[in-house]
């Protein structure tokens, strides 16, 4: 699972909208649609404010480990 993805259920489980985490973040609207729909990456700096405004860390967000904080085979995104 890529950050696109895993993104978007956090974003869907704390109930915002993504203007809301936008906004919170300090991003565009823009910024937040366009990770979700896998069409741009997000910069290290988004990253760094996704995982503290979710309080998970960047490993989590971009699938080099699960929820637990385990690393995911090889290193690789989980599938």
């Amino acid at each position: 699972m890529g950050l696109n993805n895993i993104l978007y259920d956090l974003r869907i489980e704390q109930g915002l909208s993504q203007k809301q985490l936008a906004e919170a973040i300090g991003v565009s609207q823009s910024t937040i649609a366009k990770i979700e729909v896998n069409r741009n990456e997000a910069t290290a700096s988004t990253v760094r404010k996704l995982a503290k405004y979710f309080q998970v860390s960047a490993d989590y967000l971009l699938g080099l480990e699960d929820e637990f904080g385990t690393e995911t085979a090889d290193g690789t995104e989980r599938t």
